[in-house]
């Protein structure tokens, strides 16, 4: 299957929009809708006339689920998340999204599926593996399926997501990255929720927080 990756960089974050399908006309699957206004818009114009099989949101921070709301209007697509950051995705307070940090509202409509690990993901031929990968929320999750993880903010290129804001923590960030991330071959396509794409190999060669043999 000809797997097909298209990314939009929305919002004063930059946060990394992907829309995911299986190259044979099937549903999209729209990964972090972030941004909102002119944000939503361009999502919107992207995606054009295609279905959206669902809308998963790799963790509850405001960042990445700006859009959310627009984009549910349009195409009446559920939406996914770890069910430990399903609860932070309706309040802006620093416990919920942690917009009110930062002086953003940005909320969601509340989920229509909470996820668990090993939980797939189907939209057409395309099946996605959920991963549980706690330490940026305990409810973040990265995406596997035909060679390419969508990692939101526990893995980086070079780097890997934050752990000081509420629900963070450090040393379950580095226990994900080792025993969900590590294991992957190293041809595995990493796309993030910010930055370039990366692979899993160059992460065990170059990133300061991926686990040495």
């Amino acid at each position: 299957m000809n797997v097909v990756v298209e990314r939009l960089i929305l919002g004063d974050l930059e946060t990394n929009c992907w829309l995911v399908s299986d190259g044979a006309g099937g549903p999209l699957v729209v990964i972090d809708p972030a941004g909102d206004g002119e944000d939503a818009e361009r999502l919107i114009e992207a995606i054009d006339e295609r279905d959206v099989a669902v809308i998963v949101l790799t963790h509850g921070h405001f960042d990445h689920l700006g859009s959310v709301g627009p984009l549910v209007e349009v195409s009446g697509a559920p939406i996914a998340i770890h069910e430990l950051d399903a609860h932070r995705i309706t309040d802006a307070a620093p416990a919920g999204t942690g917009g009110a940090l930062f002086g953003y509202d940005h909320v969601s409509p509340p989920a229509d599926r909470v996820l668990h690990h090993g939980d797939r993901i189907d939209a057409g031929l395309l099946a996605l593996e959920v991963l549980h990968t706690p330490g940026h929320t305990q409810g973040s999750i990265s995406l596997l399926g035909e060679g390419h993880l969508f990692s939101g903010d526990t893995l980086f290129a070079g780097s890997v997501g934050r752990t000081d804001f509420p629900g963070g923590d450090a040393r379950t960030l580095s226990r994900s990255i080792a025993e969900r991330i590590a294991p992957l071959p190293d041809d595995t396509i990493v796309h993030p929720g910010h930055g370039p794409d990366t692979t899993v190999g160059r992460e065990r060669r170059v990133n300061p927080f991926f686990p040495r043999a």
